[in-house]
């Protein structure tokens, strides 16, 4: 596949080689990448199969890491951060601090581009990661997810994120039924020195989710998690 002889195509394409700060040998791939489906019938390819692939190589990304520099962690609360970093919302944030809403290619349907839909967005932000990777290899993806990403992820570790989901059911709780939700530990199984949490969430006295974690913290924010997809599943931070 050739690139689109087109002189504003190789200017778009220019433009965010130098606004995310990578050149690629093969210059179609970030035209693939920058295709949104709706210009599939126009332009006979779109930037879904990359953003597959995209998918695949952030997870991997993240996941190597957050296992090299986190070595305390444990694995749920690895789970955890990964899960928020990865989901569509931070996703599409990422995706808006690369600029990437100024280079995709959207069909004629698709007329203000201020106003992408998260999802546009953050498959385009998936794509680009492919690409590259295709392009320049693991270490180059690597580079660029982490570039962009690493400040979420600092802010997930600090529970500064909008998926603190302990804060997030307190907010709703006093906002619906003005009281605290309380956490009762269930269950404890393990050594002391490895021990692991089984919590539920209560509401004014009524049961609700229950969750398991390596920490109360870890199992508190699980069970904070599971209540939440009970009672306001849109607040959810979902990966599509």
């Amino acid at each position: 596949m050739n690139l689109t002889n087109n002189n504003t195509t190789l200017k778009n394409i220019n433009e965010c080689e130098q606004t995310i700060g990578y050149s690629f040998r093969d210059k179609t791939l970030l035209e693939i990448a920058l295709t949104h489906t709706s210009c599939r019938l126009e332009n006979n390819f779109s930037n879904e199969r990359l953003e597959f692939l995209g998918d695949a190589v952030l997870g991997m990304v993240i996941s190597d890491y957050l296992y090299k520099y986190m070595p305390n962690n444990s694995e749920g609360e690895l789970t955890r951060i990964k899960s928020v970093v990865v989901c569509q919302s931070t996703l599409a944030k990422v995706s808006q601090e690369a600029q990437l809403k100024d280079f995709i290619v959207l069909g004629k349907g698709i007329n203000d581009r201020n106003f992408l839909p998260k999802s546009i967005l953050a498959n385009a932000f998936e794509a680009v990661i492919a690409a590259i990777y295709l392009d320049g290899g693991i270490e180059a993806a690597y580079n660029f997810t982490i570039k962009y990403l690493k400040k979420e992820i600092n802010i997930v570790c600090n529970d500064q994120h909008e998926k603190n989901y302990k804060s997030m059911l307190q907010q709703y709780s006093q906002k619906e039924h003005n009281v605290t939700p309380n956490y009762r530990i269930l269950k404890q199984i393990g050594p002391e020195h490895g021990k692991s949490f089984e919590v539920m969430v209560l509401i004014d006295g009524n049961e609700y989710g229950i969750g398991w974690g390596k920490s109360k913290k870890e199992a508190e924010q699980s069970a904070a998690r599971e209540t939440l997809k009970m009672l306001t599943p849109d607040l959810i931070c979902e990966k599509h």
